[in-house]
């Protein structure tokens, strides 16, 4: 074919700002928020406690957000963390990363918000077990669809989503404003808060603390897309910092409102506090409201989540890392719908087998010890020759250096804490090392 007449078959560059943004509020912002802030008010039992938790666990994800910052204007790069593991460390580290995320990193998370989603469906339209999974796997693979269709389209519908998600959470924070207190005849559950118990312990705190740091999760997915970014330098850093300073107000304000309006017992011990939180302000018909915000919420971060994962696949393929076919972009839609369907695929296996609760739960600490490495790899890189990124943390070394220590704790606390499902999942990451002496052929130019 001539020249003239090929098909670009480069990642079309469509998301600005507000996308990139929105892609960072969206992924991280999920159905936890609205569902169960239990854990984090069953350990801490003061108000100002578990305010400080969620400013102390918004502050940390603030510091990761800038050390990925620096790292991405360093590698503008389709790939985010693999990319910046590959280059601090070997390709190995990269692939571990990558292997970690298609095995159950990121599809088992996909799996397990489709399966919330469809649950929350559920309580509208009564389904079965298997009604569920079908429901779920239905969300995966429509999602996959707009996402293979275009980086636009997906990046528009995550936009719209994640406003509607923050339009949601100011909405709870007017209602707590408005709340004026229960009718005389209103049960003691949603009484408003007179004396709540006190006391913040260390232990409790740092437990509420890693409760707290993985309600923030996906933070660093926005990388993934630096290729199909405007301006990446400069607007995945932008979008980094909005976004998490957008979400830490968000959980801040929030938690403030559920407190304000219900007891701290009841927001410890409830499953379902938003729910809660929506019969006392609204009566009976809150629940339903709380239910659709739950659709939109996990509809958001399942949407980022496929948008995000199959960048990082893409790379590697590009690397030699895995299969050629993967590397494909499409001719006219310019996305890497291959790689988007590969994990719609296997997410939508994860789902209707039901795998992703015990893969995910064992595997997911382990992305900490990833996030820990990037922070370090910056004190390495820091004195390598050559390297000159336009952003840089801020207050270094303090910052990533208090990074790095989080990061410690957080592992070190999982593996304590649940010896034998840390030390399976620690083995499913590794078990990446005789697939990639094996079968990978890296081509990656030194």
């Amino acid at each position: 074919m001539p020249p003239a007449e090929r098909r670009p078959t480069e990642l079309r560059r469509s998301i600005g700002l507000v996308r990139a943004t929105s892609m960072v509020v969206g992924i991280i912002i999920g159905a936890s928020i609205f569902v169960q802030p239990s854990a984090i008010a069953h350990e801490v039992t003061s108000i100002a406690g578990i305010i400080a938790v969620w400013c102390a666990a918004g502050f940390l994800t603030l510091i990761g957000a800038l050390v990925v910052a620096e790292l991405s204007s360093a590698w503008p790069q389709t790939g985010g963390v693999y990319v910046f593991l590959r280059e601090a460390y070997s390709p190995v580290v990269g692939f571990l990363w990558g292997w970690a995320m298609l095995l159950t990193m990121h599809t088992g998370i996909l799996a397990a918000i489709a399966t919330i989603f469809a649950t929350y469906v559920g309580t509208f339209v009564p389904l079965s077990s298997t009604g569920t999974r079908v429901v779920a796997i239905a969300a995966v693979l429509l999602l996959s669809a707009v996402n293979y269709r275009g980086v636009r389209q997906g990046a528009a519908l995550q936009a719209a989503l994640a406003f509607v998600k923050v339009g949601a959470i100011l909405l709870i924070v007017v209602l707590a404003v408005a709340y004026a207190g229960p009718a005389p005849d209103a049960p003691s559950s949603v009484a408003p808060l007179a004396a709540a118990p006190s006391g913040v312990s260390a232990s409790g705190f740092f437990a509420a603390l890693v409760a707290g740091l993985f309600a923030y999760g996906g933070w660093h997915m926005v990388t993934y897309a630096a290729e199909e970014t405007i301006d990446p330098v400069r607007t995945i850093p932008r979008a980094l910092l909005l976004g998490t300073a957008i979400v830490t107000a968000s959980y801040v304000g929030v938690n403030a409102a559920y407190l304000h309006v219900l007891p701290l017992a009841t927001v410890s011990a409830s499953p379902r506090v938003a729910a809660d939180f929506a019969s006392a302000t609204m009566g009976g018909g809150g629940s339903g409201l709380v239910s659709a915000l739950v659709i939109f919420s996990t509809l958001g971060a399942m949407n980022g989540v496929i948008l995000a994962g199959p960048r990082v696949y893409l790379a590697m393929a590009r690397d030699g890392l895995l299969v050629p076919w993967i590397a494909a972009v499409h001719p006219a839609y310019r996305t890497p719908h291959r790689a988007i369907a590969l994990q719609a695929v296997w997410a939508a296996v994860l789902v209707g087998t039901g795998t992703f609760r015990q893969l995910f739960t064992r595997v997911v600490y382990t992305e900490w010890i990833f996030f820990g490495l990037l922070a370090c790899a910056l004190f390495v890189l820091r004195r390598r020759v050559g390297y000159a990124p336009p952003y840089r943390v801020w207050l270094y070394p303090l910052f990533p250096a208090l990074f790095v220590l989080g990061t410690v704790a957080i592992v070190v606390n999982q593996m304590v804490r649940e010896p034998v499902s840390s030390a399976i999942g620690l083995l499913l990451v590794l078990s990446g090392l005789p697939v990639y002496y094996l079968l990978a052929r890296p081509r990656i130019p030194r």
